[in-house]
């Protein structure tokens, strides 16, 4: 992982106003952009992922499936391919967009698309970025929310309030004969 990234700054419309580094967006809390992409099994489960130790935000809790920071000049849609790519091995020709969050606190202030795709595995970690990865149920996932919060990113909380009634519609859609 490099410190050294460039990031484009924005502002509170999601408009570039410029671009610093990595550690002082991160440091000075200034606005950016970030993808997150929820990675959906057959069976319904989510597979998340642990992040390293040493990342530099969140370490060592769990989070979306895929999740990164937009490259300078990059858009939405490019970084949810690339980051794919890059922290599972999995190619995706174009995730679907489920919904956008703004920059506030929960996201360390970036504004988040979040992705949905189906896939089954395996991946390919990268080691760099995520410590472990596996399948989660529903019922797990809330649990483990309602229980030991602190274990989670965030953003994962804030995403998985947004999408689990959702997940819950679609469960009861599926079993009804």
């Amino acid at each position: 992982m490099t410190t050294s990234e460039i990031f484009d700054v924005v502002n509170e419309r999601d408009e570039v106003i410029g671009q610093r580094a990595r550690a002082d967006v991160h440091r000075l809390g200034l606005r950016h952009r970030a993808v997150h992409i929820l990675v959906f099994n057959k069976a319904g489960q989510l597979f998340l992922q642990k992040r390293s130790e040493l990342k530099d935000c969140n370490p060592g809790v769990w989070d979306s499936s895929v999740s990164g920071h937009l490259d300078t000049g990059e858009d939405y849609d490019q970084s949810a391919i690339r980051e794919a790519r890059e922290e599972l091995g999995l190619k995706l020709d174009a995730p679907a967009r489920l919904f956008k969050i703004d920059a506030c606190a929960d996201t360390g202030q970036e504004f988040v698309w979040v992705y949905r795709c189906e896939a089954e595995g395996p991946f390919v970690l990268d080691t760099e970025e995520i410590d472990q990865g596996d399948w989660f149920d529903a019922a797990t996932i809330d649990d483990w929310v309602a229980c030991r919060p602190q274990e989670l990113s965030s953003s994962l909380r804030l995403i998985w309030a947004r999408i689990r009634p959702e997940i819950a519609s679609r469960r009861t859609q599926y079993s009804e004969p």
